[in-house]
């Protein structure tokens, strides 16, 4: 197992999901007294986990019809040009 790329997946998806809508929405659920904690942790994690799962799904039928380096180069501009529409917008 290549522990270093372990570590710089969960690192990049940890802080990418820090603060972003989902983790408000779970926040709101959580809140809410008529509901237990606990269901909102297991449908919280069963929606990531099968949200990773299609990126992955897709990422790997892309990386056999894309050249994968071409697919960071998208990747990397449609970050850039998110943030940059962020900048503007704000």
């Amino acid at each position: 197992m290549d522990l270093k790329a372990l570590g710089v997946v969960f690192a990049t998806v940890f802080v990418a999901e820090l603060g972003d809508k989902t983790q408000l929405a779970t926040v709101l659920f959580a809140a809410d007294r008529d509901v237990s904690p606990w269901l909102v942790f297991l449908g919280a994690s069963a929606a990531l986990v099968l949200s990773a799962a299609l990126g992955v799904l897709l990422g790997g039928a892309l990386a056999k019809a894309v050249d994968p380096r071409h697919l960071s180069i998208a990747a990397g501009i449609g970050f850039i040009a998110i943030g940059a529409w962020t900048l503007w917008t704000a």
